[in-house]
């Protein structure tokens, strides 16, 4: 292997490096991010079962949507895949105010009631 050719295949090794690290460094914010959403959709979950209230909400679901589709596009990310990956946490959000509200999940002491 030649110097020229050595040389490359560090700098390649390096960029790669680097950019495997920032995506470790992303990932990591995407679970933290997930768990914060998470924490939020059950107390909505559980106000819903307190409530009486659907675990699904199809219009808000179609406008979250609609609007990820938009950031999506303005963030240069294919549309379609934000779409797909709200669509699944949608679906995670609204099994687990299914559990809720079969579980009859309330409030815990001190949150506000509407």
């Amino acid at each position: 292997m030649s110097a020229k050719t050595a040389a490359t295949a560090t700098r390649a090794a390096d960029l790669l490096r680097g950019h495997r690290q920032s995506i470790d460094r992303l990932d990591a914010i995407l679970v933290f991010t997930l768990a914060e959403r998470f924490k939020h959709t059950k107390a909505v979950g559980v106000l819903k079962a307190a409530h009486d209230l659907p675990p699904a909400d199809p219009a808000r679901e179609a406008d979250q949507i609609a609007r990820l589709e938009r950031l999506a596009a303005e963030a240069d990310l294919d549309p379609l895949f934000a779409r797909k990956f709200l669509s699944f946490i949608i679906s995670e959000v609204i099994r687990h105010h299914e559990v809720q509200l079969e579980n009859g999940a309330r409030p815990a002491s001190g949150t506000t009631q509407p």
